[in-house]
């Protein structure tokens, strides 16, 4: 009698542990996304709409617009450096605005950095937004307003942002007025047209917001789609004598991600045409597209970035592609650190 009363009391126990063991676990976030997710799936997903509480010190500002008079708010860090500091401009992503959580925010507050996190519109659905020249204007009077009101080093201008973000960085490298010396582009979109065709299949609300943004009825606009689209604008080949063009995708975006790597790889290769590169080797070929696409196995030993393995890394001068063990992320301290590098 006893020993069954000992076994019964035991198996309570256990149980009554497992309970408990369980919902630790539940209720630590980080430890149960890895436990309750494939590899692609623990990866922050970086188009989080979600308002953040942002630090006292950053302040939010109102820009008027050059173009339209209208006001456009940031969050502002000004170093208070008595040396003149980088000015790091920290783009949103596509639903995103201003307002948007920003891991950069913080890295760049401890490190004494320059900051602004512009709206440029906000989320892109409308017409007004979505890099059109009424934002990517508005970009461009944020640099202007944190230079007027910070000790900026204008020689270390930095551009950064990923998802619709790194849409936003490539547009602005391809428009901008001013001298930026580095961008830094993830997971970003070139080619409305193409990423309609790739919504529309995996039927996400991406595929209505191009139809909104580029006012499209009856079918996309196409006309209206290349314009708001990098991939066929002209590129200012002059820029990349003396600024840097980073570009980056995870391997697994486009399958787990909501944007293809096909989108950073065509840009490069039209950067590199644009530049009239004659030397193939310099672009991404046509078979090691198809190789990364069908096998995502790396091409070659290119070393790691933040842990992470390189599948494919080009470069021709001022401008690089690398395709890295990941999703549709970007590795911010990483990013950063590369952007401020002498």
């Amino acid at each position: 009698m006893r020993n069954r009363l000992f076994k019964l009391t035991s198996y309570i126990l256990i149980l009554i542990i497992g309970v408990a063991f369980g919902i630790f676990l539940r209720q630590n976030k980080m430890t149960w996304s890895l436990i309750n997710k494939p590899f692609g799936k623990t990866y922050v997903q970086f188009d989080d709409t979600r308002q953040s509480k942002w630090s006292k010190e950053f302040d939010i500002v109102e820009i008027k617009s050059s173009k339209d008079n209208s006001l456009q708010k940031s969050y502002f860090y000004n170093s208070k450096s008595n040396e003149p500091k980088p000015l790091i401009v920290s783009l949103h992503t596509w639903s995103g605005d201003y307002s948007q959580n920003d891991d950069l925010a913080k890295i760049c507050k401890q490190k004494g950095l320059n900051y602004i996190h512009p709206n440029f519109r906000g989320a892109n659905r409308t017409v007004d937004a979505c890099c059109s020249e009424l934002a990517l204007t508005d970009i461009d009077d944020a640099i202007a307003y944190a230079i007027r009101n910070s000790n900026v080093d204008t020689t270390k201008i930095y551009v950064i942002g990923v998802s619709g973000g790194g849409y936003a960085t490539l547009s602005t490298f391809m428009k901008s007025t001013h001298n930026i010396k580095k961008f830094s582009a993830w997971a970003s979109i070139t080619d409305l047209i193409a990423w309609y065709n790739e919504s529309k299949i995996r039927n996400n609300n991406y595929a209505v917001n191009i139809l909104d943004c580029t006012g499209s009825e009856n079918g996309l606009n196409i006309e209206n789609a290349k314009q708001k689209s990098p991939l066929y604008w002209n590129t200012p080949t002059e820029k990349l004598q003396s600024s840097n063009l980073f570009i980056y995708a995870g391997i697994y975006d486009g399958i787990q991600g909501s944007v293809p790597i096909t989108h950073s790889i065509n840009f490069y290769n039209k950067l590199l045409s644009d530049m009239k590169v004659s030397d193939t080797l310099n672009y991404v070929s046509t078979t090691e597209k198809l190789k990364l696409l069908e096998k995502r196995e790396p091409l070659g030993e290119f070393g790691n970035i933040a842990g992470r393995k390189i599948y494919l890394k080009k470069n021709f001068e001022n401008v690089s592609l690398i395709i890295f063990e990941g999703n549709h992320e970007m590795l911010t301290e990483f990013a950063l650190n590369e952007l401020l590098e002498e």
